[in-house]
């Protein structure tokens, strides 16, 4: 049964139990509170009523000006290495850590916003948030939790009736996000920053206990903890990088030790495959292109490592060692699971060999990038060889004896079609559409964006009615770059 009003409880263990990382502050008032989109799937799992986050008390919540009582909003501290700069005191400069909610598989997850306002770790930002960004945030997590890549989600957008400026005047809104935490490398940093190994422990034993608990039954629980979340991001960056996904600003501040995808800035998916791929007009020098992402985020675990050192071994030597040897799994585990993850994608029976499977993915991704192939398109087509029609697959490539020869020892293994259709999406957020969609939205009508939802939140089913959504970028779409949006 959903909660009413009355029965609803947010927690504050994060602000209890690390006071010293938490600063108690209120969201801004919103002059004009309009609700833009609503999550009812997740609301439910959350054990909220739909149609009560519709009324202006649930509007009160998304946006963290009504809330329960015993409610104990806060703006989390941490640091980050910003493209490689480390600033010791970042935080959420335009964000609320308002609570956690106890979902009904008994769970517990954090609500927060974005676009609330500024805190007292706001530096020279207004704290405010525009509403394009945020229903990118929307539409982006949606599908990618769709594609069943472990994520934040969106429980919500208000537009909140005041301006925000930006190279121009745009409408505010504010974002209710829901995740397992918001805990990050960059709160390990913050802590650690500090000299108090004490807190570094607290935090440490708090997250074993939301995210890592069989840590806490190891020899070495602080070492078992950073396994796990080396474990954890070379699996998710194993994900993103299967589906196309660019994250385009990962900074130790944007990795959770939980293995959920954070912070939805200048995001976007891939049309043609391409490693060198950069969409963020931010990342001058590629740091954070496609294909770089898991050689970032084996950077950032070095960094998490660095901080986890005083809990790993009282010997500084012997807990470099320790850490070192913990993080040379990195690549092995990431590598594991974007083989599998490539084997699912082309249908490869079990038994088949290893060195032929790495011999067809490695060819098959020379011709696509050569090609400038679509990388969604590719494996849908390649699922229509399996059964037997190679000429929509023939028709991305430009070399075609190469993909001929390909795709014929390709076919040979027996590829199963049934099971690549099951794991490679038709639907995606199409960059275009993305844009189509927010800039519709902004100007008022929200029909395109909730269309879009509607077509990426069910991304493997071919439902008529929505080709468009499968389709690549028009010829003329041109060179695609995203914002932050602060």
């Amino acid at each position: 049964m959903s909660v009413t009003p009355v029965s609803l409880h947010l927690h504050d263990h994060f602000a209890r139990e690390l006071g010293e990382m938490a600063v108690p502050w209120q969201a801004e008032r919103t002059p004009d509170p309009r609700l833009l989109a609503v999550n009812d799937r997740l609301a439910d799992d959350l054990g909220l009523d739909p149609a009560w986050l519709r009324t202006p008390e649930g509007i009160g919540l998304l946006t963290g000006t009504r809330l329960p009582d015993g409610a104990a909003p806060v703006a989390q501290a941490y640091s980050g290495h910003q493209f490689g700069g480390f600033s010791p005191r970042l935080g959420d400069g335009r964000a609320l850590l308002v609570g956690e909610l106890v979902d009904r598989d008994g769970a517990l997850r954090d609500l927060h916003l974005k676009g609330s306002g500024r805190t007292p770790f706001a530096r020279g930002g207004d704290g405010l948030a525009a509403v394009g960004p945020m229903l990118r945030e929307y539409v982006v997590s949606e599908a990618m939790h769709a594609l069943g890549v472990p994520t934040t989600r969106a429980l919500g957008v208000v537009a909140t009736g005041r301006s925000v400026r930006r190279e121009e005047i745009l409408p505010g809104a504010v974002l209710a996000r829901v995740a397992s935490s918001h805990l990050r490398v960059g709160s390990f940093q913050y802590a650690a920053a500090t000299g108090d190994v004490a807190l570094l422990r607290r935090l440490a034993d708090h997250v074993i206990v939301r995210h890592h608990p069989a840590a806490a039954g190891s020899e070495r629980p602080y070492l078992a903890l950073y396994d796990a979340v080396v474990a954890a991001q070379a699996s998710l960056v194993a994900r993103w990088m299967l589906v196309g996904f660019v994250h385009g600003v990962m900074n130790t501040d944007n990795m959770t030790v939980s293995g959920e995808t954070i912070d939805y800035g200048p995001c976007a998916f891939l049309d043609a495959f391409d490693p060198a791929t950069v969409y963020s007009s931010i990342d001058h020098e590629g740091r954070y292109s496609y294909g770089n992402q898991p050689v970032a985020a084996e950077w950032n675990l070095a960094r998490l490592a660095e901080a986890l050192l005083p809990l790993l071994d009282d010997d500084q030597e012997r807990a470099v060692a320790l850490a070192t040897d913990s993080l040379g799994a990195f690549r092995s585990r990431y590598s594991a699971a974007w083989a599998a993850g490539m084997r699912s994608k082309l249908g490869l029976p079990d038994g088949l060999d290893g060195a032929v499977a790495t011999t067809l993915v490695d060819e098959l991704l020379v011709l696509a990038e050569r090609s400038h192939v679509d990388h969604t398109v590719l494996y849908r087509a390649l699922a229509s060889a399996a059964r037997g029609d190679a000429d929509a697959a023939r028709g991305l490539f430009l070399d075609l004896p190469d993909f001929d020869d390909w795709c014929a020892r390709w076919r040979a293994t027996g590829p199963d079609p049934d099971a690549m259709d099951r794991t490679n999406p038709l639907r995606i957020p199409r960059n275009h559409l993305v844009e189509e969609a927010l800039h519709a939205a902004v100007a008022g009508d929200l029909d395109p964006f909730e269309r879009l939802v509607d077509a990426v939140t069910s991304p493997f089913d071919d439902r008529p009615g929505l080709e468009r959504y499968a389709a690549p970028p028009p010829d003329d779409f041109g060179a695609y770059r995203t914002f932050c949006g602060t």
